[in-house]
């Protein structure tokens, strides 16, 4: 008995686990590929993937690092905010620029990601003492500066979706994969995409197309779904109902065109799920409060009316004072970056410099 006792007290070696078997000679599934996930272990595949323009699974590649970095200019001592941390490719390039003395601030809504972007930078050395981090949404901006001293010297803004999100099938952000139609960027607050469509009116489904996703076909894909006689629950069937609503309606449409109109409905929908563009106009409307005078923004946008936001928000800082220099043209990722992340093509920089005149 006593040996029994000394063994069940010692400490049993996990369990091996087996990698997901795949047919052919490449995984095709997310959890499939065992490589990209670990890429700790298999740098050199990393590597080779990244050199032919993709972005390996469960990572992605920050945009326009240099140009953002020219802008926001990262000084010793200063307090920067990332805005939304993400993968955290852009905070890696600027914690090492802020020491001595400095500090990064860094949010995110995402409970699934944030943990595992927190654990990566900590892991290169990153402490709490000059990597803060918090699970909010950038609304809430304004209830950092106690804790930032008053205001920031440097703020990011990354408005897209990480590569983890659109790649992950299960969190239902890709046509390209079966999943839960979900598109929330938080699982934990508000309803799925599933939801709003089953109580959304199909005049309001054709305006939300319309207005997040520029979709031409927007109100032959609102009847589509809203007629549908098959709940609209999944990825694969929301991508089903899109395809045979318009080769329906239209008989000679192209797979390509097909393809676009799906990218624009995933689009749309997670915007309207997230409320993305209210979201937006209020983290625009708190800026220059929360911004030190000469303190630089960068803000990164990849759709229309996200660019049209900033665009007249900075705009408007400029003509009463706030902002004494902004972008004259939004800066576009390099036709290299395009060629080498082709999420990169429809990228846009707008930047804008905090003057000395006090918010009213």
């Amino acid at each position: 008995m006593a040996n029994i006792g000394y063994a069940m007290n010692e400490e049993s070696p996990k369990p091996h686990k087996r990698r997901a078997r795949y047919t052919g000679t490449h995984p095709r599934k997310f959890a499939e590929k065992y490589k990209e996930l670990d890429p700790s272990q298999y740098a050199g595949d990393i590597e080779h993937i990244i050199a032919k323009g993709q972005t390996p699974a469960g990572t992605h590649r920050p945009i326009c690092v240099e140009e953002i970095l020219s802008i926001l200019d990262p000084k010793p001592g200063e307090v920067c905010l990332d805005a939304t941390l993400g993968y955290g490719g852009h905070s890696e390039k600027i914690l090492p620029r802020l020491g001595p003395g400095g500090r990064l601030f860094a949010v995110d809504v995402d409970p699934i990601e944030l943990p595992k972007a927190e654990a990566r930078l900590r892991a290169l050395g990153f402490g709490a003492d000059v990597f803060i981090i918090r699970k909010m949404n950038f609304a809430g901006i304004i209830g950092l500066l106690p804790e930032a001293g008053g205001g920031f010297d440097c703020v990011l803004a990354d408005l897209g979706v990480s590569s983890m999100q659109l790649d992950n099938p299960e969190r239902g952000f890709t046509y390209k994969a079966d999943g839960p139609l979900d598109l929330r960027l938080n699982p934990g607050r508000g309803k799925p995409a599933s939801e709003m469509l089953r109580t959304i009116s199909a005049e309001a489904l054709e305006k939300m197309l319309f207005d997040y996703g520029d979709e031409p076909h927007a109100k032959d894909i609102a009847k589509a779904i809203k007629t549908s006689r098959v709940p609209v629950v999944t990825t694969a069937r929301l991508a089903d109902t899109i395809r045979e609503g318009l080769k329906k309606l239209h008989s000679k449409i192209s797979d390509s065109i097909i393809n676009k109109s799906l990218q624009r409905t995933f689009m749309a929908l997670r915007i309207g799920v997230n409320e993305e563009l209210s979201v937006l106009d209020r983290f625009l409307e708190l800026l220059p409060w929360c911004l030190k005078p000469g303190g630089r923004i960068a803000i990164l946008s990849f759709h229309s009316g996200e660019d049209r936001r900033v665009k007249k928000a900075f705009a408007r800082g400029e003509e009463t004072g706030l902002y004494s220099k902004i972008a004259p043209t939004p800066v576009r990722p390099s036709p290299a970056e395009r060629r080498g992340n082709s999420r990169s093509s429809c990228a846009k920089l707008r930047w804008a410099v905090r003057s000395d005149k006090p918010a009213q």
